[in-house]
């Protein structure tokens, strides 16, 4: 896990926004990542997030060696796949190429930040009345290949009841409590981690009928 670099500091004191959504942030029109995020508005420069979160955590999730076989004989590089998050709701996951290891891993960085959700929680088990965002709201499976993680609420004391890959991905996201089943090939790290990310995504889908949702927007209005 690590904090802003020096490196990072610097490109943000130098940043002039490119785009509009930049400029909105950069003139104070946008205050917090979270409002930009319910706004379903896509983040084209990462120094946004920067910005806005500069203490964002991340950890490198998986790196490999990988090889392409080309006329002169084998091509190597690094894939780099990295989480950051907020532990409040907020995550990113990012993955990248390169010939080196840690330029690999600084692009999956700045991939995981333009890449960002924002996840709901709460506490959707029945044994739990609290009301407070401790677990998902309700029942969420998310897949990447063969993968299938499901995500279930769960009470108050419980912790995470996860595999050892995803654990770092609930605790980013804030997510205390939860119980989870899986299918497929989970040795995969990538994959699996992909699949619970997804499943987290799927907590803002919540279907409403017809009439909720025209009370919704006559409220919005």
């Amino acid at each position: 896990m690590s904090e802003p670099s020096n490196e990072e500091r610097e490109n943000l004191k130098e940043w002039v926004p490119k785009t509009e959504l930049g400029k909105l942030v950069f003139s104070g029109r946008i205050k917090s990542l979270e409002e930009l995020l319910l706004a379903n508005k896509r983040i084209m420069e990462p120094e946004i997030v920067d910005y806005l979160e500069p203490n964002l955590e991340s950890v490198v999730i998986d790196v490999k060696k990988t090889a392409r076989v080309v006329r002169a004989g084998r091509k190597f590089s690094f894939r780099a796949a990295v989480l950051v998050g907020n532990r409040n709701g907020i995550i990113g996951l990012g993955t990248a190429k390169d010939r080196e290891k840690w330029p690999a891993v600084r692009k999956a960085t700045k991939n995981a930040k333009l890449n960002l959700i924002f996840v709901q929680r709460g506490c959707g088990s029945w044994e739990c009345a609290c009301n407070e965002p401790h677990s998902v709201p309700f029942k969420v499976t998310g897949k990447c290949a063969s993968v299938r993680v499901t995500l279930m609420p769960a009470p108050k004391g419980v912790g995470l009841v996860v595999g050892k890959a995803i654990k770092p991905v609930l605790e980013f996201a804030g997510i205390e409590d939860v119980w989870s089943k899986t299918s497929g090939n989970t040795s995969i790290r990538l994959n699996f981690v992909s699949a619970c990310v997804d499943a987290l995504r799927k907590t803002m889908k919540v279907k409403t009928s017809p009439q909720i949702e025209k009370k919704l927007l006559r409220e919005r209005k």
